[in-house]
């Protein structure tokens, strides 16, 4: 394992004491800044803590230590305060065909013994005719919201 040391100078200690004392910023930004601070072994540091008590003190797990000090030593100062972009991609559970099933539930006669089609209904539904293995009330509850269909609204006029 990569043993990453920062060493500030002390510009951007005076930047990251400015960041954890005065203005509004982030809270993740804040505590990058307290574990730059933490972790500085430059001539400017006054104490020297190591990891397992800088995890006590900010309540923070040992990795998010790692990665601040290996974005900080690998790709600099800013990129060290800011957060990193997500490179997850998130499968979508609805598409087209079965929007229109969905809809095409919510518009048509709720069940027997039921005045008005639920969320929790038309999701058991979908998954019933197996339009979907499995569906949330909440993507049932997204996917109406998107078309502005409401559940609530009266049939006649």
């Amino acid at each position: 394992m990569n043993t990453y040391k920062v060493t500030l100078t002390q510009e951007e200690r005076e930047q990251l004491i400015g960041i954890t004392r005065t203005g509004t910023h982030s809270a993740k930004k804040i505590i990058h800044a307290l574990i730059l601070l933490n972790v500085d072994r430059g001539p400017h540091s006054e104490t020297r803590q190591t990891n397992e008590e800088i995890c006590n003190v900010l309540k923070i797990g040992m990795r998010t230590i790692d990665r601040v000090k290996r974005r900080f030593v690998e790709e600099g100062f800013e990129s060290s305060l800011i957060m990193a972009p997500t490179s997850r991609i998130y499968d979508k559970l609805v598409d087209g065909d079965v929007e229109a099933h969905l809809i095409a539930l919510a518009c048509g006669d709720p069940p027997k013994g039921y005045a008005r089609w639920s969320l929790r209904l038309l999701a058991d539904k979908v998954v019933e005719l197996q339009i979907a293995d499995s569906i949330s009330y909440e993507t049932v509850r997204r996917t109406l919201k998107k078309t502005n269909l409401s559940l609530g609204e009266s049939k006649g006029g």
